[in-house]
């Protein structure tokens, strides 16, 4: 019997005689039927054997008969292709890098799995011409959809005579498509890698950057790839084959394996793709070894509509701080998502009619829109008025009535999780096209279709929550008051983030205000104010104001220390311009106090008090407070501009001294 490797995108598969010796240009048999059976590395590195594995756990068996080449040649001859794009993310960022491409048959066609699509290919001798439809179709939905980052764009490598002479038209296939060649990734992953060599690397790469694309080496560490050609090949991103990633967390000898592939790569100046990435827990482990980049179904499924944003569960474990917002509006919004926004619409199948579309809006009149899911997930949006405009032109009816109403579909809806907080699908909603806050958007839950959200909601909800947070901040300088900083010290308690607290006051304020006037006490508090917004992390620290001349920093960049010392040294420097000449060179002033009595009053400085806040010892917010003031009243007792660090270990009784 005669089989083909296929990986898992079905893809450049492996020539092979009945599971003995591999031959690099053996012919496929003529047979009756071709299996597609997965292969497992036995044998020496001198003479590599393949031993087949069980052929009934693999699902995917195509008869090779006259129907499936025809099959094939209208896929073809028509471009039925469908593009599906799974997000590669940047797990220091928390942020999607791009997009690996593959491509699929026609749903309803035994070709539609790619295994089958490809070997069918290779039977017929059609090979070439399907990896050109599979370029355009990547190609042309890349740039339709308006997705950002790079594309890993897969391209068959040929083997053997072929591969000193391999010329493709991906130059001007991308240009045609309007996509960038810096944008576009080269996926090499030749057909039969066991006999690749470093001269046959090199000249594949220098072909491709010559055309300023990126080449990507696929299955580093797998038994084709073999790590000694990889130094000699000039790629710009590596993708570790998921045997290393399966099982990572209960496998130490894995996890070591894998930190040798990981900084083999990065000597060499290039990036590492961690493929098969399933858990929240793998993709944890794998940014805390220094993986810059990662993919699988936790990520991201090559199912539906691309993810135009990471899913929320995969945003906290990369970026805790990203979700423990910097300000007063952001922390009140946390705790709303677009889950509040939902509205039940009837979604429509790919296969109704234009007619039945119509009816369904006719019989709705407050559906703005209408999203068609297939096998429930969504795959477009139609608009009602963009629909009616056309549709109800001379002769419309008549043409489009019975075609499928995929015709007027929108391909690139915005679609997000309905656990995205709304401040961050406000920013992608006004980021992106404004189509998107007229049409609405598409929410999901892990991808399938739940319901939509129109934008006047997302407006109204916006703006209930600015009035909200306005509410709660202080009206002389603007920052979050009281209440948004006693949620946001839970909002880190409760996601067990450790923090400082660092409790700011203005030394000697009253009697400058009774002498110098409250008009200078209130440039001083927005002094104070902009000084530690300037020094602070606008995406890691928050900083609030407690009310009169009291602040409170909540440090999560590990610099907090020299932040503080940079505030005292600016505060210091600024400060003087508000003060007398001769109160300069004193020091300080003559003012009565309560009792009627001239006494020397200090020019006023800034004391802080910096508290570490282990979230295991700190029930709430009440318990932070009370240790952070301890730390403020011991640096109010020195003189001048102070930095006061609490270094002793926490207890209870710390807080109230």
């Amino acid at each position: 019997m005669c089989a083909l490797d296929i990986t898992s995108d079905g893809e450049f598969p492996v020539q092979g005689d009945g599971g003995r010796n591999i031959r690099p240009e053996s012919p496929l048999a003529p047979l009756g039927r071709l299996d597609v059976v997965p292969w497992a590395l036995g044998g020496d590195r001198k003479r590599p054997r393949f031993r087949p594995l069980d052929n009934a756990s693999f699902p995917h068996a195509l008869p090779l008969d006259r129907g499936v080449e025809r099959a094939l040649r209208e896929i073809l001859d028509h471009n039925l292709l469908t593009a599906v794009f799974q997000p590669v993310a940047d797990l220091s960022d928390a942020a999607i890098f791009g997009y690996h491409a593959s491509i699929r048959g026609p749903s309803d066609s035994p070709l539609h799995v790619p295994a089958n699509l490809f070997a069918a290919a290779e039977a017929f001798g059609l090979r070439p011409s399907l990896e050109k439809c599979r370029r355009q179709v990547i190609l042309d939905s890349f740039s339709r959809l308006r997705l950002n980052g790079k594309l890993f764009l897969p391209i068959d490598m040929p083997v053997g005579n072929a591969a000193a002479s391999y010329r493709d038209n991906l130059a001007a296939e991308a240009g045609m498509a309007g996509v960038a060649f810096t944008r576009v990734v080269v996926r090499v992953a030749p057909r039969q890698p066991v006999f690749c060599d470093g001269a046959w690397l090199r000249r594949i790469a220098a072909y491709y950057h010559a055309h300023g694309f990126k080449v990507c080496l696929e299955g580093l560490g797998s038994g084709g790839n073999w790590l000694h050609l990889w130094p000699e090949f000039d790629a710009d991103y590596a993708a570790i084959d998921r045997h290393f990633i399966e099982d990572l967390l209960r496998d130490p000898l894995k996890q070591y394996y894998l930190s040798r592939l990981l900084d083999i790569v990065s000597r060499t100046g290039s990036m590492a793709i961690a493929e098969g990435v399933e858990t929240t827990d793998t993709l944890a482990l794998l940014k805390k070894m220094g993986a810059p980049l990662g993919r699988g179904a936790v990520i991201g499924l090559t199912r539906g509509h691309p993810a135009v944003a990471l899913p929320v569960e995969v945003m906290k474990t990369l970026d805790p701080a990203a979700w423990k917002n910097a300000g007063g509006e952001r922390c009140v919004a946390a705790r709303t998502t677009a889950e509040a926004l939902l509205i039940d619409v009837s979604p429509v199948a790919p296969g109704q009619t234009v007619e039945e579309v119509f009816d369904l809006f006719t019989a709705n009149p407050s559906f703005i829109a209408i999203p068609v899911v297939k096998d429930g997930n969504p795959v477009g949006l139609i608009n009602r008025y963009l629909l009616i405009d056309r549709y109800a032109r001379p002769f419309r009816r008549e043409l489009y009535g019975r075609k499928w109403c995929t015709h007027f579909m929108d391909p690139a809806p915005l679609i997000v999780d309905k656990n995205i907080g709304v401040e961050e699908l406000s920013r992608l909603v006004v980021e992106s096209e404004q189509r998107y806050l007229w049409d609405g958007f598409i929410i999901t839950d892990r991808g399938g279709y739940i319901g939509m959200g129109t934008g006047h909601a997302l407006v109204r909800e916006m703006t209930q929550l600015k009035v909200q947070a306005a509410r709660y901040s202080n009206p002389l300088t603007l920052l979050p008051g009281n209440v948004p900083i006693n949620d946001h010290i839970d909002n880190l308690l409760r996601s067990s983030v450790t923090f400082v607290a660092a409790y700011c006051d203005l030394n000697n304020f009253k009697p400058f205000n009774d002498v110098y006037g409250y008009n200078k006490g209130d440039d001083i508090i927005q002094l104070t104010a902009g000084v530690l917004t300037a020094c602070t992390d606008g995406d890691k620290d928050f900083v609030g104001h407690v009310g009169g001349d009291d602040f409170v920093v909540l440090f999560q960049s590990t610099d907090w220390e020299p932040r503080c010392l940079t505030v005292l040294e600016k505060m210091e420097s600024s400060l003087s311009h508000f003060f007398r000449a001769e109160d300069v060179r004193q020091g300080g002033y003559l003012a009565e106090d309560r009792q009627g009595r001239r006494i020397f009053n200090a020019l006023p400085s800034l004391g802080i008090g910096a508290v570490t806040i282990d979230p295991t010892l700190f029930p709430s917010h009440r318990e932070v407070a009370a240790y952070a003031s301890a730390a403020k009243k011991q640096a109010k007792r020195q003189s001048g501009n102070c930095l006061f660090i609490e270094r002793r270990e926490y207890s209870p009784q710390k807080a109230v001294t």
